[in-house]
């Protein structure tokens, strides 16, 4: 059996010893992480995504924001989850605005995240900057005709 390694932490004036072994499961452990956090990401949605969202006759959010962005990280699983839930009543979609800024332009976005909600006419009623929890998007959801309960 190997001895364990010796890792000076500056936190404390004492070292130490971890083993390697443990180590390995940490970093493991975070990289699966990531992984799982990646998963639950929307595209970035294009400019005829968007067209075509609009278009639909159901009601759209846009939230406008960068993989980079803490509160965008964060609110990325939400975006999922009502993406998933809402297709065919709602429209959920992402833009990345380091990947798209001419979209990002022409939605006069100035800070990240910033959501944009449309009516089922696609006209917009309502822009919120700063995180955005789901229960703020299920409230502009309802107040845009659509419906919760009927969610799959």
């Amino acid at each position: 059996m190997k001895t364990p390694r010796l890792l000076s932490c500056p936190d404390q004036r004492a070292p130490k010893r971890h083993s390697a072994r443990v180590s390995g499961i940490v970093v493991a452990s975070l990289l699966l992480g990531a992984i799982g956090a990646v998963r639950a990401e929307l595209p970035s949605a294009s400019a005829e995504a968007i067209r075509q969202a609009l278009g639909s006759g159901h009601p759209t959010v846009i939230d406008v924001g960068a993989r980079t962005c803490i509160p965008c990280k964060k609110m990325a699983p939400i975006l999922e989850s009502l993406a998933n839930t809402y297709r065919g009543q709602a429209s959920v979609l992402f833009v990345d605005l380091h990947a798209d800024e001419a979209t990002a332009k022409t939605l006069r976005i100035q800070m990240i995240p910033t959501q944009i909600f449309f009516d089922a006419q696609g006209q917009e009623v309502k822009r919120h900057i700063g995180f955005m929890d789901e229960q703020a998007i299920l409230a502009e959801f309802k107040t845009l005709g659509v419906d919760a309960q009927g969610a799959e």
